[in-house]
């Protein structure tokens, strides 16, 4: 099945209408440097190109959307969120925004879903013991990476 109309806009969008980035990401998708056409894509294409753009949302049946939460989204006035994203950075999980190494808050985001972390919560929900259990286990990763 080839790729809907709306799935094709949505990427040229999510590219900020570049043409060039759209051309790397077809080709990426489709595994062929000689397709460079959104034409090209099948819909499991489009919707692995999609995933990768948008990040925290997941489309079921072409149309229906559904947003996955995200636990790392933070509070810029809260201390605690601030050092989290200190120790974050620290422990070397960054991702490249604009040319920037910032704080990969997905990752965070998948951590403190996992059973590896001390409290499964949003970190926007957690009260202030709660993080500081987060922010012992952060420091405590710390050590083992840096003894």
């Amino acid at each position: 099945m080839e790729a809907t109309k709306q799935q094709k806009f949505r990427i040229r969008k999510n590219c900020g209408f570049d043409i060039g980035i759209k051309e790397e990401l077809v080709q990426w998708a489709t595994s062929d440097n000689n397709k460079t056409s959104l034409n090209d894509l099948s819909y499991e294409q489009a919707q692995r190109i999609l995933s990768v753009q948008e990040g925290g949302r997941k489309y079921v049946d072409g149309n229906k959307e559904q947003k996955t939460e995200n636990w790392g989204l933070f509070d810029k006035d809260n201390s605690k969120h601030k050092y989290i994203l200190s120790l974050l950075r620290q422990l070397r999980l960054t991702v490249e925004v604009k040319g920037r190494d910032v704080a990969d808050i997905n990752k965070l985001s998948k951590w403190l879903k996992s059973e590896r972390s001390p409290v499964q919560k949003p970190l926007k929900k957690m009260s202030s013991i709660e993080l500081s259990k987060v922010i012992g286990a952060l420091e405590g990763m710390m050590k083992k990476r840096y003894k």
